[in-house]
């Protein structure tokens, strides 16, 4: 597991207060809403606005592949990597 990787686990456990979880119980894979972790919309603006705060990025509900971004851990690692490394 890489830095970037757990970093987003732990902000997804703090964000959303899931105490009951570790990084290690979240499977980078597994979808982030529904039937893996089982996060709401709720979780997703919550998180959006996390993400924003720690890595500066700028979300817009506009795009149209933000759904496919917030997938899993990984597409969301991809994500903020594409972005970072964009800037």
């Amino acid at each position: 597991m890489n830095n970037l990787e757990t970093e987003v686990k732990q902000l997804i456990i703090d964000s959303l207060n899931l105490e009951d979880l570790t990084v290690d119980d979240i499977d980078s894979n597994d979808p982030l809403f529904g039937e893996g972790l089982g996060l709401d919309s709720i979780d997703a603006l919550e998180l959006g606005m996390a993400l924003q705060k720690k890595y500066q990025l700028k979300i817009s509900t506009q795009n149209e592949d933000l759904k496919a971004h917030f997938y899993s851990v990984n597409t969301l690692v991809e994500f903020i990597s594409q972005i970072k490394g964009g800037n």
